[in-house]
């Protein structure tokens, strides 16, 4: 069973309703997002959720093979194809028939390994290396990548008749620095998780203020990151030392010095102070979520408002500050209703 898709924001909402669209068309998925975003757990859930679930799930680290190995291990070989080829052995794209087969770290591969898997996506057939017979493949392809595939296709680095074939379903994930209202329900799921893994029957205590740390960090390693946190924690029994000295101590984005910070606090603190309920009964209105994406959403909206203003409203530079990507930069200024007129 794959770990579940964790998470109440938007971005996840979205994603859980696309996988429950495709789940079983078996038409070829592209996944992109930063390292660390959780890429494979989308693809699990892809899986568990179609017809193939009782099938072979067979991943692929393209990234991690030179080419001429990456090529046997999709392909295989039969005995004599190459020196110390002693055996025939069935290639991964063999063993994924009718269930699926997960190539990880797709921008990474060579264009002429590129040029067979495009055949394999129009023909359904390859052949082992060393072979000249055709076996047939109805695996479903399911890619990722933590690159910019477009930009790989206009510097010919990346095939684009092979980029328009994957990107038939486009799968984006949003990086956790843009969901936080995420990271306690990913907190919660883990240290059960690892508690469990471990054998620790005592859970270090997480404080109010170990988790206003976690929502404000930026998280360059994403859920990962947060998911090694965790685990050294828990290991450790201590919050404190693993956040403070291990992990923030040391690093300038934890720290708010800058004058966008102060702007950032300011935005919150406004929230706080604007809420009108009754804290001890209008539980719903004072939930954490919903206070959480309020606060957010106020935060982003003048962060970027600020940052387009000072950039002239040019996109493309205020994404590069921001250290978001240009699409995610379009859909915050659509959803959030940002316009020229706000500085």
């Amino acid at each position: 069973m794959a770990i579940p898709l964790i998470g109440t924001s938007e971005s996840i909402e979205r994603i859980r309703e696309l996988i429950d669209h495709v789940a079983d068309t078996g038409l070829p998925v592209i996944i992109t997002g930063e390292s660390g975003v959780g890429k494979e757990v989308v693809a699990q859930n892809l899986y568990d959720k179609s017809p193939r679930k009782d099938k072979p799930f067979i991943k692929v680290n393209c990234a991690a093979l030179p080419d001429g190995l990456l090529e046997s291990e999709l392909f295989g070989f039969e005995r004599g194809a190459f020196t110390g080829a002693d055996r025939n052995k069935r290639g991964k794209f063999e063993l994924a028939h009718h269930g699926v087969i997960f190539l990880d770290e797709i921008g990474d591969m060579s264009l002429s390994l590129q040029s067979k898997i495009l055949h394999v996506l129009q023909s359904g057939e390859f052949s082992p290396l060393g072979s000249e017979k055709e076996i047939r493949s109805d695996a479903w392809v399911i890619a990722a990548t933590n690159q910019e595939l477009e930009q790989k296709v206009e510097k010919k680095l990346f095939r684009e008749d092979l980029y328009y074939r994957l990107n038939i379903i486009k799968i984006y994930i949003p990086p956790l620095r843009d969901r936080p209202e995420d990271i306690p329900l990913l907190l919660d799921y883990y240290i059960e998780k690892y508690s469990s893994r471990f054998d620790k029957k005592q859970i270090p205590k997480l404080g109010t203020g170990h988790m206003e740390k976690l929502i404000a960090y930026s998280w360059p390693g994403n859920v990962r990151e947060l998911q090694n946190v965790i685990k050294s924690s828990i290991v450790m029994g201590n919050w404190e030392e693993i956040i403070n000295d291990f992990y923030f101590k040391s690093r300038s984005d934890a720290v708010a010095s800058s004058e966008e910070s102060a702007r950032v606090g300011a935005s919150i603190v406004d929230v706080l102070l604007n809420f009108k309920g009754d804290y001890s009964s209008d539980q719903a209105l004072f939930s954490l979520k919903k206070l959480t994406k309020k606060a957010t959403d106020r935060v982003e909206k003048e962060v970027i408002s600020y940052v387009l203003g000072k950039t002239g409203w040019n996109r493309t530079k205020a994404s590069k500050i921001l250290k978001i990507s240009y699409k995610t930069l379009l859909y915050k200024i659509s959803d959030l209703k940002i316009t020229p007129h706000e500085e």
